[in-house]
């Protein structure tokens, strides 16, 4: 499903199909893979008569180095997250949604109507939001999991065995959580100190994966990996003796938001997508599909009755604090991605 902007030719390709698109009543979206129902995107097809166009990606970095090399202007909407949201609109590449445009507008939910990424919903629309922690299988480990030491300094049983999330953001926040400094800290020791971590902890890591990390816990290929709440659940659902941790240090809230990128080739159509994902019972088949929560009124009562009780969204007594991913300055974010860097090697 991943299939990224990384040459001339596919950004041209796409050039090419977003103009088809503008002619053929269609809507291009860029999106995260395997987080939306073929059952919902038909029924958006059926309602509207508009065709979706969909490429995917496998994390909010890959998904803003696609558009700056090419991308803008060739899809209508995205779905980023929250710290993302806010990094795309400085940077110039969100159209502003006037009044009146939405007609749902309505049915945002209170709690998420003015963000602080996205001050009176200027650009988006909330999608979903839930958690990024990390889930541990059972039958290999049975002794306390609420500690990020799981990931960064893990008992005899799980290393070699631990997926990460290849996810710049969500990895880099949790190992602030772990050794308790500022998600952007400027502090050249604690920068040190953080480096030094990661490739330490690196040794007991056995993949990178962010589009298969449900995957390698039902395998057995990772005893242990950080995990999207909904995607624990769906890897408890399809066989897999895990657990989902609420470490005591903390551990990372999101928001995925549908976006309205600049030049939209199809900017009518986007909005008349995003107005669909604003109706209650749309929201609720979402939701009921991926299984983390809605950000929009009137969903609760169209949901099934096993996300009221879902582990993965009940934190357990002495659980941290959830915290969103901050957004660093410019000289901040050159080190953290100079760090990654040398973690991916």
């Amino acid at each position: 499903m991943k299939n990224l902007l990384k040459s001339g030719v596919a950004a041209m390709a796409l050039v090419t199909m977003a103009s088809a698109a503008a002619a053929d009543g269609k809507v291009v979206v860029y999106h995260w893979f395997e987080y939306i129902p073929q059952e919902l995107v038909d029924k958006f097809t059926a309602d509207t008569g508009i065709e979706v166009v969909m490429d995917t990606y496998d994390s909010n970095e890959a998904m803003l180095a696609s558009l700056k090399a090419g991308g803008v202007g060739t899809y209508d909407v995205a779905v980023p997250g929250d710290y993302m949201v806010k990094i795309m609109a400085s940077a110039g590449m969100l159209d502003t949604i006037a009044d009146g445009e939405l007609t749902n507008k309505g049915n945002i939910s209170p709690t998420w109507a003015d963000p602080s990424f996205d001050p009176g919903r200027q650009h988006s629309i909330p999608y979903q939001w839930g958690s990024t922690s990390f889930a541990v299988n059972r039958d290999v480990f049975a002794g306390d999991i609420n500690t990020t030491d799981i990931l960064f300094n893990p008992p005899a049983e799980l290393q070699g065995k631990i997926n990460v999330l290849d996810s710049q953001g969500e990895v880099m926040a949790m190992a602030a959580l772990h050794m308790g400094i500022p998600q952007c800290t400027t502090d050249r020791d604690q920068l040190k100190a953080l480096n030094a971590m990661l490739l330490s902890a690196k040794e007991n890591w056995v993949s990178f994966n962010s589009d298969t990390a449900k995957e390698v816990l039902v395998s057995g290929d990772a005893a242990a990996g950080m995990i999207y709440d909904g995607f624990s659940a769906k890897a408890r659902a399809e066989g897999a003796n895990v657990e989902y941790a609420f470490p005591t240090q903390g551990y990372i809230a999101w928001m995925d938001n549908v976006v309205l990128l600049k030049d939209a080739p199809n900017r009518e159509n986007a909005l008349k997508f995003m107005d669909f994902l604003l109706v209650p019972e749309n929201a609720a088949q979402l939701t009921n599909w991926t299984q983390y929560a809605s950000g929009v009124e009137g969903v609760a009562p169209l949901l099934d009755e096993a996300l009221r009780t879902l582990p993965e969204a009940n934190p357990q007594d002495g659980a941290g604090q959830a915290v969103f991913i901050e957004a660093c300055d410019e000289e901040v974010q050159a080190v953290y991605d100079t760090i990654w860097t040398n973690l991916k090697k």
